[in-house]
Order: C-alpha cells, then structure tokens, then sequence
C-alpha cells in the first residue's frame, strides 16, 4: 500500500511540474522574464522529484523503475543547466537542458515498454498512451531547443512539446491510479 501511494504521488507532483513548466515556456502568458524561468525551474525540480518518488515505489527492478529513474535524471539535467549555467554560457546550458529533455523522452519509452509485460490490466492503455505522449513531447522540446543553437528560433516547437508531455502526464496519472487500485484489490483478495 505504501508503495502504491509512492507511485500515485510522484505521478501528481509529474503532473504539477510539466504543467507549471509548460506554463513557464508558453510565451504567449502575461510572464516576465524572470517569472517564466521560476515556473520552469520549480516545475522541473517537481518532475524531478516525482520521478524519483515513482522510482522508488516500484518494488523491484523493471523497466518501469528504470524509466522513471531516467526521467529523474533527465529533469535533473536540465535543472543543472537552468542553475549554474544560466548567467554564464547560453549554449552549454542549452546542451544540458537538451541532454536532459532527450534523457526525459528516453526514460518515457523504456518505462511504457513496461507496461506490454505488466500483468495489471486496469491502466495500461493511459499508462502506454501517457508515456508515448510524454516521450513525444519532450522530443519535441529537444528538437526545438536544437532549432534554437541553430538560431532557427522555432520557440512555438517547444511549447507544443511541454503541452503534449503535460497532457501525458495527466494521462499516466489515470492509469497509474487505475493501476495500483487493482493492484491493491488483488493484494486484499490473495
């Protein structure tokens, strides 16, 4: 049960994060500057963590587990290129943050292949839909940041990929729910 609930609240802290990210890289906001960084910065710190709690409520070693380690590491990443390289070296933070953003694509699939060999039904298909999408929308934000060292500011790229990877989220979150409320139930029955 309590690494059910693990699972749930590290899938709602994802949630809160890439929303409160997407909100931070939707230019088209009544942001500042600075505002626009605060919410990117403090909604990758929420991945962060949310991925590493997910991580750890899984009881053992799977592709489940590892995904959502990559996905700590990879919002990690990108927090270290915001931090430290932010007032220094434009392209080496933007390097990290699209090593990080690659890292976060990355661990969505390999943890969504888990879900082909789960033997819970109950939210497989938003578990599967979830981490494509998630995956698909941090891909898009590489791709864009990419555009951006290219000078081919093609910002609108990236928002679209913070939106898609926050709808995802949501999207996992069902599942994730769905998944551990028959895990519970057939834990109560065995």
């Amino acid at each position: 049960m309590e690494n059910s609930l693990k699972e749930i609240l590290g899938s709602l802290l994802s949630v809160i994060g890439t929303i409160q990210a997407a909100i931070g890289s939707t230019p088209q906001l009544p942001l500042n500057q600075e505002q626009s960084y605060q919410f990117r910065l403090i909604g990758n710190a929420l991945q962060a963590v949310g991925s590493g709690l997910s991580a750890d409520g899984q009881g053992s070693v799977s592709l489940e587990k590892m995904g959502d380690q990559i996905q700590a590491i990879g919002n990690s990443t990108v927090l270290t290129g915001m931090i430290i390289f932010s007032m220094s070296d434009h392209d080496t933070e933007e390097r990290l943050i699209i090593a990080g953003l690659w890292m976060q694509a990355l661990g969505s699939f390999v943890g969504l292949t888990d879900e082909f060999f789960d033997s819970t039904e109950d939210g497989r298909e938003e578990n599967i839909i979830g981490g494509l999408l998630q995956g698909i929308g941090n891909s898009l934000q590489a791709i864009s940041g990419i555009e951006t060292l290219r000078n081919d500011s093609q910002r609108q790229t990236g928002v679209v990929g913070s939106w898609i990877q926050a709808v995802g989220t949501v999207v996992s979150l069902i599942g994730q729910i769905k998944e551990e409320r028959e895990e519970i139930r057939l834990n109560i029955n065995e």
